[in-house]
């Protein structure tokens, strides 16, 4: 099985930072910028958290504050579930879906590595299907099609 550190090793070097002082508004065009869901917080060169759509609408919208009054650090995830390199596709699902979360953060030895996000582990799902889901569905439709008891 694949993992942490193959996931990585396919993903794009990221250019998705941000200063936690940075105000919510410059995250937000940060985001459309990158195209992404989320930023890597960094203060002095330290991973800190990460800045999401969702820290965005829960802890900001909701709450009635201002992205241009409102600065990264006080709305932004720091505690992600961590997973290292050689953990699995599924040790991170298994974490995802335990700990409620969309995002892992990557450390190898105490250093920050990156982040696996629940879009990373879909499509790698997806990229090995044939390995994760068995043909019992779709063989029993065209069971079905065929005799004529099809939907």
């Amino acid at each position: 099985m694949k993992t942490v550190e193959d996931i990585l090793r396919t993903k794009e070097n990221a250019s998705n930072t941000i200063e936690p002082a940075a105000m919510v508004i410059e995250a937000l065009q940060k985001l459309i910028a990158v195209n992404l869901s989320y930023l890597v917080v960094f203060e002095n060169g330290e991973y800190t958290g990460i800045f999401c759509e969702r820290d965005y609408t829960r802890k900001l919208v909701l709450e009635g504050r201002s992205s241009r009054d409102t600065m990264v650090r006080d709305v932004m995830t720091t505690e992600l579930p961590e997973v290292t390199l050689t953990d699995t596709v599924e040790d991170c699902m298994y974490q995802m879906n335990t700990r409620g979360a969309r995002y892992l953060a990557v450390f190898d030895g105490g250093d920050f590595a990156g982040i696996i996000t629940i879009h990373d582990l879909l499509r790698e799902v997806l990229a090995s299907k044939e390995q994760v889901f068995d043909n019992t569905l779709a063989n029993s439709l065209l069971d079905s099609e065929e005799s004529g008891k099809f939907f």
